[in-house]
């Protein structure tokens, strides 16, 4: 049985996808096409504001964080555009106030990097009413949540090992060994 067989799209099986990882983009693309989907893609907060505008698909997959800026200005023009268009926010930055700000301004859920093509169709196709997903089989470490977080601000303060460590209240030396390791599994 092919994929698109097994999810009922329903008429409009339109899809948005906006991310600046073009790898990540194009590989999603290609395995929600296979699923069914209509897809169309943006680069940049600006693109996916403009294809959201010019076709309000009836689902959504944007990134967070993008180059241009926040994802969330793309979520509230498709909400503008389109009341019922079903919209998953992903990110590498998992953090509960974002999304609970992605949830309030109409994101349907909400989902951290890595997700797959599977992962994002349960969310964009969940039902509000059905109980909530078993966890995750083999859920992050608390290293490497902790290693992400560090990762995340570091990021922030525009890869400043000074500011960074100021910012988490760690020695500087500590912060340079941590990044200096691999990413704990």
């Amino acid at each position: 049985m092919p994929d698109s067989a097994q999810h009922d799209l329903g008429p409009d099986p339109t899809l948005l996808l906006v991310d600046d990882d073009e790898v990540f983009l194009k590989r999603l693309a290609r395995a929600m096409e296979k699923r069914g989907f209509a897809v169309e893609t943006a680069g940049s907060v600006a693109a996916g504001k403009v294809l959201a505008r010019a076709r309000p698909p009836a689902y959504a997959v944007i990134d967070l964080r993008l180059e241009d800026g926040n994802g969330l200005d793309v979520v509230e023009t498709l909400r503008e555009v389109r009341e019922d268009a079903r919209i998953v926010v992903l990110t590498g930055y998992g953090a509960i106030a974002t999304a609970v700000a992605a949830v309030k301004i109409g994101a349907t859920d909400y989902l951290s990097k890595p997700a797959d093509a599977n992962e994002v169709i349960r969310a964009l196709l969940a039902n509000p009413e059905d109980p909530l997903p078993e966890p995750p089989e083999n859920p992050m470490s608390a290293d490497r949540v902790r290693w992400e977080h560090i990762q995340r601000v570091y990021e922030q303060c525009d890869r400043n090992v000074s500011e960074t460590a100021r910012r988490l209240s760690m020695h500087r030396r500590t912060l340079q060994r941590i990044l200096a390791k691999r990413s704990p599994r």
